[in-house]
């Protein structure tokens, strides 16, 4: 029993202690945020004397959070869209679908896993800025179907692997083409890591900054996260209005986390093992 007692104090401490250090930096950003510019030089630290809203106002209107915001939804729902269609059609080919060159394609997918987007930026930009797709948004919206729709590919494939081979042989006796099957049976049934996928896709391209910078020059068409990077530059002095930029942008990542954060794990652990 003491035993028992002691091993679980082992785990609990490290995990409470990891649960502070997460939880805290975003505590903080939010007191700041809230406090004037004279509270935050006379104490960082401290409570704030009272909740005030204008620092996050200032941000939101006057900074052009506001438009950023509305640059990254739009961006973020193209680009996860795009990556839900083809990888869970790309999936369901290499899972299901027997051709010449597919386990090539699937090795070639998960090599692709393993390089940098530092490694292809340079050509990448080369090869946009020919076709007329820098500063504009649908050349932000290939940019992250070309970087993330490797791994959206893998997952669905692992999963798609996992339905019972019995359920499209039966689709396909009923009279379903391939496209059938894939609309009637398979897309439903691919619900759980579609939804997986189509989050974490969502928090990659909502977070990044790099791919951001390099297709998005002007100011006008900047995401969300480039925009915060680009207040702590123009309010070094102003603490309070760069905190709150930065709630203003980890907000919709945490409230998307705190309600579906089950379906992350179920869509993601969904393909771990057969049957």
């Amino acid at each position: 029993m003491a035993g028992r007692r002691v091993s679980k104090w082992v785990v609990a401490v490290p995990m409470a202690l990891l649960a502070l250090a997460t939880v805290y930096p975003l505590v903080f950003t939010a007191n700041v945020a809230v406090k004037t510019r004279r509270e935050y030089v006379l104490d960082r630290f401290s409570p704030a004397d009272a909740l005030r809203w204008d620092n996050i106002a200032a941000a939101w209107t006057s900074v052009g959070m506001s438009r950023y915001f509305l640059n990254s939804a739009l961006v973020v729902t193209c680009s996860v869209a795009l990556l839900l269609l083809f990888g869970s059609m790309a999936g369901f080919a290499l899972a299901r679908l027997r051709f010449r060159g597919s386990s090539v394609l699937f090795l070639g997918c998960l090599a692709a896993l393993f390089i940098p987007f530092q490694v292809i930026m340079i050509p990448l930009t080369r090869v946009m800025a020919d076709a007329g797709l820098v500063d504009a948004y649908p050349g932000l919206v290939l940019a992250y179907v070309a970087q993330f729709l490797p791994f959206t590919v893998f997952l669905m494939t692992s999963y798609y692997s996992t339905v019972p081979a019995e359920i499209v042989d039966a689709a396909r006796i009923d009279g379903n083409t391939v496209y059938g099957v894939f609309w009637r049976i398979m897309l439903p049934l691919g619900r759980p890591a579609l939804l997986s996928v189509g989050v974490l896709n969502a928090l990659f391209c909502w977070n990044d900054v790099l791919i951001s910078l390099l297709m998005m020059p002007s100011a006008d068409h900047r995401t969300l996260m480039v925009g915060v990077t680009s207040l702590r530059g123009q309010y070094s002095d102003d603490i309070p209005v760069f905190a709150s930029g930065v709630l203003i942008a980890a907000v919709p990542v945490l409230v998307v986390y705190l309600f579906l954060q089950r379906q992350i794990a179920d869509g993601v652990t969904a393909g771990a093992t057969k049957g």
